[in-house]
Parts: structure tokens; C-alpha cells; sequence
């Protein structure tokens, strides 16, 4: 069934442009890599916000399909919008008619303004997040890139269930989940097996902890996707890998983390006893291992003395 639906659409894919030159942000090249057919992902660089990466720090990717294109999540600015609008037109004379956003993260929707003619679309938690926050994390990025937004305050998504939907005529299977932000969209595509997990997988680059309401929470959501039959996963940070391998890695930081933290607080220890430990080898080829841990005990250490020296609840 797989197999003639993937000859069916390829047949009906008209041939991809040629890439007459290099698509340039902030002085680098784009490049998007190719995870499966019809499918690729432009990876952003392993690091923070900054004016030398101007906001390019998270990943997209995309699916081409008879109907259109399939975008998930745009990136951090309306340039890099555009810029990623230009890569994807040397890969498909179609247009983009879906942005799926999958949180509430700058970096992952700021760019929908440039795709102004495609239905953007998300979990309604993830829009509620968007709303509650857009004006503080527009200031955010202003200040860390340096670079004026000018076409925000960017319209809002619609919203989107979970379970199966069509795009067009693409299936995909939906999940919502919260571990990370609050508010986090998986995707499962089962024509070509990849799982496009959004910022719920970090690979080899450090989780951001910083608005998960448990990390308990998020370690068990990534054990429910491990029951998926992916063969190729797409994280929202970090390079793309067999699922088992960017899902494990996760899992393992979320744990350590959070053991280390409830070992200090059930100590009655401050904050400053949980930022003096040695982050195990296992994480080093991890980037940002030393600027992620100490941004989640400066976060999320309140949360554990409450919880293990007062009784309230986590």
C-alpha cells in the first residue's frame, strides 16, 4: 500500500527546480538535507540566539506534495522566512500550502509571515501559548539577534486536532503533547516512516527546560513515542538519526536532570549546590550541555525545593 502510494505521488511531482545559487542567511548558506523522498530538513546551527546566527538555531522541514508543500515550523524571523521560502522553490515548483507550527517557541514560528498565502496550523494549546506570550518573546529575539522584526505581530495559526488528517491529499497522523512548552505538536508520517518531533527530541545539542511543566511529563510522552514505527526521526534541534537514538538521548538528560535535582532539594540544598556538579561524559558530545543545565536550575529548581520541602505539588 506504502509502496504504490509513494510511485503514485512521485509521478505526479513535477521535477524540482534547479539551484541556480546559493540561498544565503546571515552569511551562510542554507541547505536542506534530504531524510526521506519528497521530504528534507534545513537544520539551524547548535547554538543560542545570537546577532552571529541572527535567530537561525532551530530546524524545519518540509514535504513535497502533488497538492503543495507541507512546511514544519519556519524559523525565527520573516527574512529567514523568505530565505527559507527560496530553498524550498529549488526543490519543488509548488507552493507552500501548510505551515504546521509544533510549540510556541520563537525560533520555530516567527517565520510564518513570509508564507502568507499558506494556512498556517496548530494545537490550540500551542495557540494559547503563542497569544500569551508573542509580545515578550518578539522583545527576546530583538534584543539577542539584534534585528528588528517589522512584519510582526504575526497572525496567529488556526487551530488543528490531533489524529489523522489530510493535507490535500498527504495523510499524516498528528500528537499532541506538552513535555516541552506546554503545548507540543508531533507529526508521524506514515507514507515514509519520519517522525517530525519538534523541540519534544534535542540531539546532540542540550534540552531547553524552560517552559516544561514536568520533565516527568516530557520523559514519559517520549516513551509513548517510541511505540511509533519511524524509521528516520527530525528533532527540533540537532541533526536527524534513527528515533531510538535522538528519543534515548533525550530521555537520558531529562532523567539525570531531574534525579540531580531532586537528590539536592531533598537535601535542602539551594540552587547554587545543584550548579556546582560535573555534567557526566555521556553528555559531551552534546552541544550548549553547560548553558542549557545552568538555565534549568536557575528554572526549574524552585519547583523542586516546593515540591520536596513543602509538599507543593510539582
Amino acid at each position: 500500500m506504502k509502496a504504490c502510494f509513494l510511485a503514485a505521488f512521485s509521478t505526479l511531482l513535477i521535477t524540482p527546480l534547479a539551484a541556480s545559487e546559493a540561498v544565503m542567511f546571515c552569511e551562510r548558506p542554507l541547505t536542506a538535507q534530504s531524510v526521506a523522498e519528497n521530504t528534507w530538513m534545513v537544520e539551524g546551527l547548535r547554538e543560542e540566539l545570537s546577532t552571529n546566527n541572527c535567530g537561525h538555531i532551530g530546524n524545519q522541514a518540509f514535504i513535497t506534495t502533488p497538492s503543495g508543500v507541507i512546511l514544519i515550523d519556519s524559523g525565527s524571523s520573516p527574512h529567514f522566512g523568505e530565505a527559507l521560502k527560496t530553498l524550498i522553490a529549488q526543490h519543488t515548483s509548488h507552493p507552500v500550502r501548510w505551515v504546521l507550527n509544533t510549540h510556541h517557541h520563537p525560533d520555530h514560528f516567527f517565520g510564518n509571515a513570509a508564507f502568507d498565502e499558506a494556512q498556517h496550523l496548530t494545537l490550540a494549546s500551542t495557540r494559547a501559548l503563542m497569544a500569551r506570550d508573542q509580545d515578550a518573546l518578539i522583545d527576546n529575539v530583538e534584543r539577542l539577534t539584534g534585528r528588528s522584526l517589522e512584519r510582526l505581530p504575526i497572525a496567529l495559526p488556526n487551530v488543528i486536532e490531533a489524529g489523522e488528517i489530510t493535507l490535500g491529499n498527504y495523510p499524516l497522523t498528528l500528537f499532541a503533547m506538552s513535555g516541552h512548552s506546554g503545548g507540543d505538536l508531533v507529526i508521524m508520517d506514515h507514507a515514509t516512516d519520519v517522525l517530525f518531533l519538534g523541540d519534544m527530541g534535542f540531539y546532540q545539542r542540550a534540552a531547553a527546560t524552560a517552559h516544561s511543566p514536568s520533565l516527568q511529563q516530557w520523559r514519559e510522552e517520549l516513551n509513548d513515542l517510541r511505540t511509533l514505527n519511524a524509521s528516520v526521526a527530525v528533532p527540533g534541534h540537532g541533526p536527524s538519526a534513527p528515533p531510538e537514538m535522538i528519543i534515548g538521548q533525550t530521555t537520558h538528560y531529562l532523567e539525570w536532570l531531574d534525579q540531580h535535582l531532586s537528590d539536592v532539594a531533598s537535601e535542602g540544598l539551594g540552587a547554587n549546590h545543584a550548579l556546582a556538579v560535573e555534567i557526566p561524559d555521556s553528555f559531551s558530545t552534546m552541544a550548549l550541555t553547560k548553558y542549557e543545565f545552568t538555565r534549568s536550575v536557575m528554572q526549574l529548581y524552585p519547583r523542586y525545593e516546593a515540591r520536596l520541602l513543602w509538599g507543593t505539588p510539582h
